[in-house]
């Protein structure tokens, strides 16, 4: 019955050691209902959702599910009781078929106790029908979107009779219309009666699919009500304890353009790159002409496909080989990075989009994880000098406000805004004179996003060049400077970031004749 309490959680607390994660939280969950989850990277989302799936078994407090008592002593008691969750990480098998993922485990069997891939294949498309899945049960999971493995996810959800399913930051890696789709598919477990628990740090988002949202500040709930765009600003406030308009105040001064005097870090006339092979769906600068000036945060912009990744990879070193055209200079000389090391000898650092997969090695401590790149300055005939890197490390983690339990502690156990920071380090460490930045703030609260604006700010602000891209246009007009807007791999619109709007932007990513500085 839809409204009928599914799940009830009642004074949680929580403690690891001396830091209190929750404090007597209270959470109700209703069939049919969507209840986003809202908070700060380490506010306590992810210690609630672990003991509501089993996989935090000590703790204080009360859950009943459907009126029941209970308490979970694994992840597979909380999916015997109808809880599934589906993590930011999908946990499925590459190598596996779509159908051997959703039985895996549980595998039908003939009367000889072999395979019986026929009910498998059968049951597959049982369980995906309802979610407009069209996908082939046969196909490899490692050969689909992350949309489509999504969905396979969910459908395996489904599967188990899941009465409550936990989205953990569901459309993180998803393009706009596996987005749409991702949206219909939450409405079909609606009707279903499906008690939804969204994670997501995207308002716009909540706003649009979430029924009721509870915050959650310092391991406390800070508020539940139900969301709506005249509330952004409330909501905001909740989580971060301050108003929304402080956010972008951490960057440059709005209404003061800003016209940096610096010499130039980088200049590109004409980039082009053939690489020696073509990689699908990768789009190579094709002719990229940008400036960034010492002081000077730059904005890269446009739409998914653009080649906005596959520019800062290029300065980088970490694109494809292949022939190159066009003017590249670094501090006014000629710049061909052989590799990343080579690019990071000439002072060029890069922030990637994915860090927990090129950035970070999670189970490497924190204090590794910073000097990683920098450790010929603490190194001398082969001896790693360490208190010289202790004394950096701590000097790292308390100018940027990292908060670890110790510096020996695994980045991997680190908040999402934490472990960007550690990223961040490491390459203020080496000293560069270029930062290249890849979405630096996707996956990050709100909180986590204006220390992140503030440090860009000092940086720039010390002398240093950022070129950043992004998918988020309130940050590109908040944060930067200047705003280059790259189409299949061209660059069609250099924009002064004072007065730009969002509109114009999408005007030239969408097919825009070319806007220069003058021109506006």
């Amino acid at each position: 019955m839809r409204d009928q309490v599914i799940v009830a959680m009642s004074g949680i607390a929580k403690r690891f050691g001396g830091v209190h994660a929750l404090r007597g939280v209270d959470l109700s969950l209703r069939a049919g209902e969507v209840h986003a989850l809202l908070g700060e990277n380490g506010a306590g989302k992810s210690t609630l959702i672990n003991i509501l799936s089993g996989v935090v078994t000590e703790y204080d407090g009360e859950i009943s599910v459907g009126g029941r008592p209970v308490r979970f002593a694994g992840p597979a008691a909380a999916q015997a009781a109808g809880i599934a969750t589906i993590h930011q990480e999908l946990d499925l098998v590459p190598a596996l078929s779509v159908a051997e993922n959703l039985v895996l485990g549980r595998e039908p069997r003939t009367r000889l106790r072999t395979l019986d891939r026929r009910a498998m294949i059968r049951s597959a498309r049982d369980w995906l029908a309802p979610l407009g899945a069209d996908l082939d049960p046969r196909r490899p999971v490692g050969s689909l979107r992350v949309g489509e493995q999504q969905l396979v996810e969910i459908a395996k959800a489904l599967s188990l009779d899941a009465r409550v399913l936990i989205m953990d930051e569901p459309t993180a890696a998803l393009a706009d219309a596996e987005v749409r789709r991702l949206m219909s598919t939450i409405e079909a477990l609606r009707g279903r009666g499906v008690a939804v628990v969204y994670i997501s740090h995207r308002l716009e988002e909540i706003e649009h699919i979430a029924d009721r949202a509870t915050v959650l500040r310092n391991g406390e709930v800070a508020g539940t009500l139900r969301p709506d765009p005249a509330d952004r600003q409330r909501i905001i406030t909740l989580m971060v304890g301050r108003p929304a308009e402080a956010l972008f105040h951490a960057g440059r001064d709005v209404g003061v353009p800003a016209e940096p005097d610096g010499p130039a870090v980088l200049e590109a006339e004409d980039l082009v790159v053939r690489p020696r092979v073509t990689r699908p769906g990768r789009c190579e600068p094709a002719g990229v002409s940008l400036t960034v000036r010492a002081g000077e945060i730059v904005g890269l912009a446009g739409l998914m496909g653009s080649g906005r990744t596959e520019l800062l990879e290029t300065l980088y070193g970490a694109g494809p080989s292949g022939r190159r055209s066009g003017v590249l200079r670094l501090a006014g000389r000629p710049y061909a990075p052989r590799g990343p090391r080579s690019a990071l000898r000439a002072g060029v650092g890069f922030v990637p989009e994915d860090r927990r997969r090129s950035a970070l090695v999670l189970e490497h401590p924190v204090g590794r994880s910073i000097v990683l790149a920098a450790l010929r300055r603490f190194t001398t005939a082969g001896v790693v000098r360490t208190r010289r890197e202790r004394d950096a490390v701590r000097e790292q983690v308390a100018a940027l406000a990292i908060r670890t339990p110790s510096t020996t502690a695994p980045v991997g156990a680190l908040s999402g805004g934490n472990q960007q920071k550690v990223v961040f380090a490491r390459h203020i460490l080496t000293g560069p004179r270029l930062l290249l930045l890849d979405e630096p703030t996707r996956g990050v609260d709100v909180g986590a996003k204006a220390e992140i604006y503030r440090l860009l700010r000092r940086l720039a602000d010390d002398g240093m060049g950022i070129l950043l891209a992004s998918s988020e246009l309130p940050e590109l007009t908040g944060v930067c400077d200047r705003i280059v807007v790259l189409r299949r791999g061209r660059t069609v619109a250099d924009l002064a970031a004072d007065g730009c709007t969002g509109e114009d932007i999408l005007t030239a990513a969408m097919g825009g004749a070319y806007v220069g500085r003058d021109d506006r």
